[in-house]
């Protein structure tokens, strides 16, 4: 019962910080947010992998079945538990949250009970995403996490927040709606073969081919709409190009603490579901439409990096570094191959700590000298020597240094493409190939942007002093460098479980 556990203490927490004195909700929101952090990792200390088989009829980990409702002959549960690929999801969502809040510290200045609350009220959900197993219940803290992030931006975000949260909102939640009618389409396929809306039942029918007609569609017809209305409505919320425009105005606007866990974790939901749905469920749709696939991908490393090189603001050229971070996880996916699925599970993580180092350091930045933009600054390297370090080390790792994160997740995803046979004659290892020059354009931008911003004579136009950050400010950024370099040189503290629950999902694909 740890996972309710842990939902139901996160809940609490979050109406506990909704009541606490302004005064004391940041220190009392980090304090209440140590507890699912320790959770988590006991989770993981006590994990076994022997049952890890989401399809075949083992069980998952730290399992809770409990019926909830009959809806039209189908049963609903609360069906949560974790695998190798969710776990480490979930200890990446509390330790985040957790650093996430005492980065707040700083920026947030007003209304923070309400602010600390909707950031724990998000990691509960958040939470139950990632181990919500029936997906009523699956749906319901999904859309439940749109609800948090939609008011930490309009509310503490830019002068543009109004506009950047209700796009986000609009974007996310009408590909929430496609994706809905995909997957029921599914079920409704399956007839008599499922009688619950249990993720496990429902894959291993789909697998067994089980699926018939729906509508008027025959069952491969009606496995191409599902994949493809499923496909998009996660990759918006991943995003990948064309559907990512709502992503810049959503982090440029959002306070540095909320543009962490944007990027660190709700950019996540959308992989994990691809994971779990498309990818596990219509595996041999993803295998026919691989080069499609695999292109979205490229386009997605490359535009994202070419968005990324002409940016000014720091803050967006984080942002767009994402779009092609994810595209290398979309890459890792097309593999199906254990390197490519682990490299690309392993790849969240690490985006994840990465992406909240950069942003965490260019809100430290800000936080100091009130802008964000590189022609702005110059030499902030000899007033601030302890956050650029810090800094540089984060780009190092997304540039993909070896002995860090990056390195390890992108190793792992290029050799599981490269071993890929999903394209005939060896098609992914071209697509691949062309997504490597993505690291030398994200190499280009971060270079260049350190170079304009952190070196040479200091330069501000300022009246008031600008020196070393607070040190409630540093230490966040500390923790998250020692797990990027932690990752990196020890992966297998997370990649030995990601390859347990992999290789079911990868068995049998190209037979």
């Amino acid at each position: 019962m740890i996972i309710e556990a842990l939902i139901a203490f996160t809940f609490v927490a979050a109406l506990v910080t909704f009541v606490l004195p302004d005064r004391l909700a940041g220190r009392g929101a980090f304090a209440l947010s140590l507890v699912p952090v320790l959770g988590s990792l006991y989770m993981w200390s006590q994990f076994d992998a022997s049952g890890n088989a989401l399809l075949q009829g083992g069980q998952t980990a730290f399992e809770t079945v409990i019926p909830w409702l009959q809806v039209a002959g189908y049963e609903i549960s609360w069906y949560v538990g974790v695998d190798g690929i969710s776990l480490p999801l979930v200890v990446l969502t509390t330790v985040l949250t957790s650093l996430a809040i005492v980065s707040a510290w700083t920026p947030i200045q007003h209304r923070q009970s309400q602010f600390f609350g909707l950031m724990l009220f998000m990691e509960a959900n958040l939470l139950g995403v990632f181990t919500a197993l029936d997906f009523f219940l699956w749906f319901i803290f999904w859309e439940a996490v749109l609800v948090p992030m939609y008011f930490l931006i309009g509310v503490w975000g830019g002068p543009r927040r109004k506009y950047a949260a209700i796009k986000f909102f609009v974007y996310t939640n009408a590909a929430s709606l496609i994706m809905f009618i995909g997957f029921m389409a599914l079920v409704l396929g399956l007839g008599d073969s499922t009688s619950s809306f249990a993720l496990p039942e429902i894959a291993q029918a789909l697998r067994a081919g089980e699926l018939g007609s729906f509508y008027g569609l025959d069952a491969s017809t009606l496995q191409l709409v599902a994949f493809a209305a499923m496909f998009f409505g996660f990759a918006v919320k991943v995003p990948v190009v064309p559907v990512h425009t709502w992503l810049p105005d959503a982090h440029v606007e959002a306070p540095t603490p909320v543009s962490v866990m944007l990027a660190g974790v709700l950019l996540k939901m959308g992989t994990y579901a691809l994971l779990r749905f498309n990818f596990t469920m219509l595996p041999e749709v993803a295998v026919e439409y691989a080069p499609l696939i695999a292109a979205i991908a490229v386009i997605s490393v490359i535009y994202g990096a070419m968005l990324a090189l002409a940016q000014q603001d720091l803050k967006r050229i984080v942002a767009y570094s994402s779009v092609s971070s994810m595209g290398y996880v979309i890459l890792g996916l097309v593999a199906y191959t254990a390197y490519g699925v682990g490299g690309a599970t392993f790849q969240m993580v690490a985006h994840g700590l990465i992406s909240g180092l950069m942003f965490m350091s260019v809100g430290v930045i800000y936080n100091t000298t009130h802008t964000r933009m590189v022609g702005d600054m110059s030499g902030m390297a000899d007033r601030m020597p302890v956050t650029t370090g810090i800094l540089i080390a984060g780009a190092f790792g997304y540039m993909g240094l070896p002995l860090m994160a990056g390195f390890a997740a992108e190793f792992f995803i290029f050799a599981g493409a490269f071993q890929s046979t999903v394209i005939a004659g060896n098609g992914l290892a071209l697509f691949t190939a062309a997504a490597m020059f993505g690291i030398v354009i994200v190499a280009g931008y971060l270079l260049f942007a350190m170079q304009r911003t952190l070196f040479g004579p200091f330069r501000l136009d300022t009246d008031y002093e600008v020196g070393p950050a607070p040190l409630h400010d540093t230490l966040p950024l500390a923790v998250l460098l020692v797990c990027i370099i932690a990752l990196g040189v020890a992966p297998e503290i997370f990649f030995n479980m990601i390859t347990d629950a992999v290789d079911p999902v990868i068995g049998g694909v190209l037979q």
